[in-house]
């Protein structure tokens, strides 16, 4: 990423970028896990979206983490079709920078995906992380189902008391109904393995999230 500045308000959709109905590239596997980063999945496997700015350093969490089988960095929440980066970077998409998250349950929980997204960037900048500015590094959570939904909110509530007593402010993060998740380019996959001294802007509160540490203690 190169510290973009761009609009911080959403584009209305009957005013986004059409897109287009040719799909990107798929990375065949992981360059850090060899799994496949597109379906199909086996099953028992569950997936979770988030945005939470920069993809880059926002994948590489993820894929490290316990129970993970595969990560990939694309575009969600917005209106264009099968967006370009491009295109994203524009603001005129309405999609932010997001990962999916694909799991296994009896390894790991939504709760502990949740507890990683909070603790890793600072949820309550708006529109922004750090010096990314712009609508596609807004935070956010794409929720498969009524549990994720759920869990989400409930997840976010606990980790606002957190935040107040380390005197920040609101989160400011989306929690909607997932929608299309369009893979990004090849390139973007797994990028800070591929260029290890490449840039990341993420950076957390500092403020422990309880949310995963309940739920294994509950388990």
């Amino acid at each position: 990423m190169f510290l973009f500045t761009k609009p911080t308000t959403m584009v209305a959709a009957d005013e986004a970028l059409p897109g287009r109905d040719e799909t990107m590239p798929v990375s065949p596997r992981h360059e850090v896990l060899g799994t496949p980063i597109a379906p199909p999945f086996p099953d028992g496997l569950e997936q979770a979206v988030v945005g939470m700015g920069c993809f880059w350093g926002a994948e590489r969490i993820f894929w490290r983490a316990e129970g993970v089988y595969t990560t990939a960095a694309g575009y969600a929440g917005g209106f264009t079709k099968n967006p370009t980066y491009e295109e994203v970077c524009s603001g005129r998409t309405g999609h932010t920078e997001a990962v999916l998250v694909v799991f296994d349950p009896t390894q790991t929980s939504y709760e502990e995906i949740l507890r990683l997204f909070w603790e890793n960037h600072d949820p309550t900048q708006a529109m922004r992380q750090g010096n990314d500015v712009g609508t596609q590094y807004r935070s956010a959570i794409y929720t498969a189902n009524d549990d994720q939904r759920a869990a989400a909110a409930a997840s976010r509530e606990a980790f606002q008391g957190e935040l107040a007593r380390a005197c920040y402010g609101e989160i400011a993060t989306e929690i909607t109904d997932a929608g299309p998740f369009y893979y990004a380019e090849p390139y973007h996959q797994q990028y800070l393995a591929k260029n290890p001294m490449g840039y990341c802007g993420l950076g957390g509160t500092g403020v422990a999230c309880p949310v995963g540490v309940v739920s294994r203690s509950s388990d």
